[in-house]
């Protein structure tokens, strides 16, 4: 009876972990946090949502639409992470791009970390988990080297991290003439007559051209950022040529951000400094922490078994907190070189609040409300596995 019972607990066990694995990825492919701020001179009409951004795990993004209405009418959607930027600037405080450098660098990674830790916990046979564990983190490790370290590591970080560091820079993948797909044979000839009778065509396209669309429109921001790079390199502003690798691309980025709207280097440097050594720590402390959970996957039970169910679950909080920490930042860390002098403050986390005549809002969005579904899945789980555990 006994042995019924503890296969239908690991069999819910297993389902609910890949239950968290699927939201998982929804919630690193989804917002998470959107902020707007509003005022008299940005009018209803043409800002609905007012200047809004969104956050996700590896960028911060437009969170703008395209107004299309009789008296307003926009050829391109407005770049409000920019205008966001623009009106920050003024009180001294540093653009969007200067938070969170690490977290967004390695956002990719922390989710693969969390999905492997996941797997192990959803086995209950000791040397079969630390099977799992081994050869995932060992995988993730080699992954993430020849990102921050290799060269051309640019390559294998995810399009959206990517493409949030190339439109930070106000740089495009490239014009749409460029990124169209060509159509050849009869197909095309049919398509290209239609379209000059006025006749719009949506083509089917299949996966394998989608894939390579996306894989060239990577391609060509890298390509963008590494052509920035080089002219910062020809003046003198970087010391080594490009080799493309993310500690590279990184640190580098960091410090024009920085240097954006403020460019004094003297206060600058000492933080490109601090977010080297920031990414050394980092993936050393990921390194140590999967070695960690690899020997604590000896056994069943214990605080680092546990850890395998309980970080994911805390990815709320581990949010929130860093999320806040990082507001406190931008508040308190403000560039004597604004055009106005202004108090250090905290931005408002959650809800409305006010900067000058500013309204500002603060509030969760698609990813956050799944971690919220991702906790008490994964607590369900930890519970019966629990249960399981005493049973046996």
């Amino acid at each position: 009876m006994n042995a019924v019972m503890n296969r239908k607990q690991t069999v819910v066990v297993a389902i609910l972990g890949f239950i968290a694995l699927g939201l998982m990825a929804v919630i690193f492919y989804s917002p998470v946090w959107w902020v707007s701020l509003t005022a008299p001179n940005y009018p209803e009409e043409a800002f609905p949502d007012g200047v809004r951004i969104h956050f996700h795990m590896n960028g911060v993004f437009n969170g703008c639409k395209k107004i299309e209405k009789e008296e307003i009418q926009e050829q391109i959607v407005l770049d409000c992470v920019h205008e966001m930027d623009t009106i920050n600037h003024y009180v001294g405080m540093y653009p969007i791009a200067a938070g969170g450098p690490v977290e967004r660098g390695f956002g990719q990674f922390l989710v693969v970390f969390m999905a492997i830790m996941l797997l192990g916990f959803m086995c209950t046979k000791p040397k079969a988990r630390m099977v799992i564990l081994g050869v995932g983190f060992s995988g993730l490790l080699v992954w993430m080297y020849l990102t921050i370290y290799g060269e051309n590591g640019m390559n294998l970080q995810s399009a959206g991290y990517v493409e949030a560091m190339a439109t930070s820079l106000d740089q495009e993948a490239g014009t749409e003439e460029e990124d169209e797909i060509v159509i050849g044979g009869i197909v095309g000839v049919l398509k290209k007559s239609l379209e000059d009778s006025g006749v719009h065509v949506d083509m089917p396209v299949d996966e394998d051209q989608q894939k390579r669309a996306a894989a060239s429109e990577k391609s060509a921001m890298i390509e963008q950022l590494r052509m920035t790079y080089e002219r910062d390199f020809e003046k003198g502003d970087v010391d080594e040529p490009w080799n493309g690798s993310g500690f590279q691309v990184m640190s580098w980025h960091y410090g024009k951000s920085l240097g954006r709207w403020f460019n004094n280097p003297e206060e600058n440097q000492p933080r490109v400094e601090t977010l080297k050594a920031a990414i050394h720590v980092v993936f050393a402390g990921l390194a140590g922490a999967m070695l960690l959970l690899v020997f604590g996957a000896r056994k069943n039970g214990g605080l680092l078994y546990w850890l395998l169910v309980l970080v994911p679950m805390a990815l709320p909080v581990f949010f929130i907190i860093d999320y806040a920490a990082w507001l406190w930042w931008y508040g308190h860390t403000l560039n004597s070189m604004g055009a106005f002098t202004v108090k250090p403050f905290m931005p408002t986390v959650f809800g409305d609040g006010k900067v000058a005549q500013f309204a500002t809002h603060s509030y969760p969005y698609i990813g956050f409300f799944v971690m919220l579904v991702l906790s008490p899945v994964l607590a369900v789980a930890a519970l019966i596995r629990k249960k399981q555990f005493k049973g046996e």
